[in-house]
């Protein structure tokens, strides 16, 4: 039984549809048990994205920027957050809309980009699938400053970090973004060998 054969949807009620589709949708869900319960629950549509987290092996760094998140200020996170390059699909695949958004945050064009895995980030509420790549560079694939588009409000500051010091700011607290905390704890496992010590 697959959860189409679980579910009967008995009324959609479109709330908010700005920037995003908010709706308030009343179902019926078939319990274990095989009793119907209904149930009410709202879901936040804003479509799906993509994200990227560039590399470098030699110089063991990685590229995240800083910018403005307005919905982390009103939650009490009172500072700028460091992410990976993401955007909206807006209709695109993936890998074409991450290459094009990479390249207008970090200012890096980027050559071979590989998905490593696709993952819901609140799907309690929110509808989006979030699909991951990463991507080698070099200093010489940065063909401008990076920044976003201003006219759409960004104002992102690029930063190169060795991947120690990455890991280490979400151990502190400096990085609390969920899709960066996994891309960084994706490439210390399979990316980046670990340093011999003593």
């Amino acid at each position: 039984m697959t959860v189409s054969d679980r579910i009967r949807v008995k009324n959609v009620r479109v709330l908010s549809d700005n920037y995003a589709t908010l709706k308030d949708t009343t179902f019926e869900w078939r319990r274990a048990n095989g009793e119907w319960q209904t149930q009410t629950r709202e879901t936040f549509d804003r479509g799906n994205a993509a994200t990227l987290l560039p590399y470098n092996l030699k110089q063991r760094t990685v590229v995240l920027v800083r910018q403005f998140r307005y919905p982390a200020y009103v939650n009490g996170y009172d500072d700028l957050l460091i992410e990976a390059a993401a955007g909206m699909l807006d209709n695109e695949s993936p890998e074409a809309r991450i290459r094009a958004e990479a390249e207008e945050e970090t200012g890096y064009r980027f050559g071979e980009i590989r998905k490593i895995f696709e993952a819901f980030m609140s799907p309690g509420a929110v509808t989006e699938k979030l699909h991951f790549f990463v991507a080698e560079y070099e200093p010489a694939m940065r063909i401008g400053s990076g920044g976003g588009i201003a006219s759409e409000g960004e104002e992102i500051e690029v930063l190169e970090l060795p991947i120690g010091e990455a890991l280490a700011m979400i151990r502190d607290g400096r990085i609390v973004d969920a899709k960066t905390i996994m891309l960084l704890q994706y490439a210390a496992l399979n990316i980046f060998p670990v340093m011999p010590t003593g």
